[in-house]
């Protein structure tokens, strides 16, 4: 059973959502993930206080470090601070995994632009590459990187 609220405390759906920038369909979604439990008024309109504005801030903080919903919801269950920990654990080694492929992403870029060759694709060195992802010969990277 919900709680119900007194008339005229806390605010809408609307206002609550304006207020974080949000569509009042991702406040019910989240509702309906068990992230948030908003009291009713009486006629079951939700009613949203300062609890359910640190809940949102604690969700939106949650998605700007990369958490998902459910693991969102881990961290948000009181209790279980093992659970948590291995919920943070993961997101850490998730990210730093995602790191260190942006950072190799990014070292084969600054390798092209700082290649001595105009188009890329003269380069020996990138011709090489390409030819051990593709599997192909030096004389077959050479000429399908001529071609159109």
């Amino acid at each position: 059973m919900r709680s119900t609220v007194r008339p005229g405390t806390g605010v809408g759906i609307g206002q609550l959502a304006d207020e974080f920038g949000l569509a009042p369909h991702v406040l019910r979604h989240w509702e309906a993930c068990g992230l948030l439990r908003p009291p009713r008024d009486g006629a079951g309109r939700r009613r949203y206080g300062d609890a359910e504005r640190v809940r949102v801030a604690v969700v939106l903080r949650a998605k700007e470090a990369g958490l998902g919903l459910e693991a969102t919801r881990a961290l948000l269950t009181r209790g279980a601070p093992a659970a948590q920990r291995a919920t943070l654990l993961a997101q850490r080694d998730m990210l730093r995994e995602r790191v260190a492929r942006a950072r190799a992403e990014l070292e084969l870029v600054q390798c092209a632009l700082d290649c001595a060759h105009e188009d890329i694709a003269e380069c020996p060195r990138f011709q090489e590459l390409v030819r051990e992802r593709a599997g192909v010969t030096a004389a077959d990277a050479g000429r399908l990187l001529s071609d159109p």
